[in-house]
Formats: structure tokens, sequence, C-alpha cells
């Protein structure tokens, strides 16, 4: 596992005492990247108090204005989050989740996301999962405070260091197309499609959503991402083409 690959992010964080508490859990488990998410406040003194020592994890954290800057660079994405939803995303525990991102950190970042203390991830962040990770507990009482869910991710993740290196279930993809530039494709096919009039950008139902869970399936290459924004480009152009053949008769 490489650790400068494992990104903790946390989403929107109400409580500065919670980036310390998280701090504390990951340097407990040799974890270091911290990104945060509009903080509500940040740095601070309980944040500090709470990091309990883990001050160098506090002074190089990334202070990000969206999610997408948190999550550029990353390949894989999984979300932590005590709710199932609607439509079914890939599920795994802590243990299984561990054991994929020791692996897939050795060919490029990924990233962990800790939603608001109150309501977690919403749908639209969850959507830039490839996984949602969801931690067994209590069904009668199964929230757990942000600190804990990472110091339970983050144990598993040290347990998971020291087994045998295992290939990752994503196969031998030398290189996996980027959040960003996954996130780029999906833009560009949401636009085509409404050109098309296939989508209604008003009543856009699950399709969009949809489509992208078939991304994350299908965990794209860079030259696959490269290959359908190609065909895409060429679609907008046949469109352009057939827009300016009908101005031409009429």
């Amino acid at each position: 596992m490489q650790a400068a690959n494992i990104r903790i992010v946390l989403i929107h964080t109400s409580h500065s005492g919670n980036i310390g508490a998280v701090a504390r859990a990951m340097k407990n488990m040799c974890l270091s990247e911290l990104y945060l998410v509009q903080p509500r406040q940040f740095p601070s003194e309980e944040a500090t108090a709470r990091a309990s020592g883990a001050d160098d994890v506090l002074q190089k954290a990334v202070v990000c204005e969206s999610l997408d800057q948190a999550l550029q660079g990353c390949r894989v994405i999984y979300g932590s989050s005590a709710r199932l939803r609607t439509i079914r995303w890939p599920q795994v525990d802590p243990r299984q989740a561990a054991e994929q991102m020791a692996a897939e950190s050795e060919n490029g970042s990924v990233a962990i996301l800790f939603g608001r203390e109150h309501s977690g991830l919403t749908n639209d962040e969850l959507e830039r999962c490839h996984y949602l990770l969801n931690i067994p507990a209590n069904s009668d009482y199964s929230s757990l405070n942000i600190a804990a869910a990472c110091q339970v991710v983050a144990y598993e993740l040290m347990m998971a260091s020291q087994l045998e290196p295992v290939a990752s279930d994503i196969g031998e993809v030398i290189e996996l197309a980027t959040a960003d530039e996954v996130e780029g494709l999906h833009q560009h096919l949401q636009e085509t499609l409404i050109r098309l009039e296939y989508l209604n950008p008003q009543q856009p139902k699950q399709l969009m959503r949809r489509l992208r869970r078939l991304y994350h399936k299908a965990h794209l290459e860079k030259i696959e991402v490269n290959i359908l924004r190609g065909i895409l480009t060429a679609t907008q152009k046949w469109i352009d083409k057939c827009s300016g053949d009908k101005k031409s008769v009429n």
C-alpha cells in the first residue's frame, strides 16, 4: 500500500474538533493526506487540540473550494455512508474496501469521502464514487461520528497493508482515467444528449445518474475516455452540420 496515495476527504465539516479527531485517527494508522472541502472553520484551536499531536497532518491539510478540486487526479473513489440509496451502488464494507484500496493505491491516488456530520453525503456526491463504503453497525443506531468512521477504515487499511499484495479487482490497467477526466466525459455526454433531444434537461429523471454508475463499473482507461469524447465531438459536429443544412434549405 502507498499511504501517500490514500486521500481522506471531509466535506463541509461543521465542527472543527472533528477535523482534529480525524487527523489523529489518520496519524494513528500512518495516513497523512487530508483534504477539506469548504470546512466551516479551519484552522482552529479546537482542531489542534483534538488532533492530540497530529499537528503535521493538520498543517499539510489541503482546503478546497469544491469537491472537483479535492478529487483531482484520483483514480478510484469511495463514499462512506450509513444510508443505502434508491439506486444501488456497488457496496463494500471497510475490510473489502481496504484490500481494494491497498492494491489500487500502488498505481495512483484513491479517495475516501466522508460527508456532513448530520446528513452525510448527498446523492450528487455519491454519484462521484465508484463504491459505497458502508460500515456494518446496529440497525437501530447505525450513525457513526466522522472520526470514528475514519478510524475504522484507517485501521482496516493498516491491516491490509500488512497482507501479501493482491491484484486489484479492476484488473491490470496501466492508466485509469482520473475522476476529473471521467467528470469531463459525463458533462460532454450530457450536453450531447440534450442537443440530440434524447435528454430533457428539465426532466432528467435518473438517466445521467445511471450512466455515471455505468462509467464507474467500467473503470474507464484514459484512452477509452478519449475515444468516447472523440465520438461525442464528432456527434456534435454532425448535429451542427444538420442544423446548417436545415437553415440553408429554409
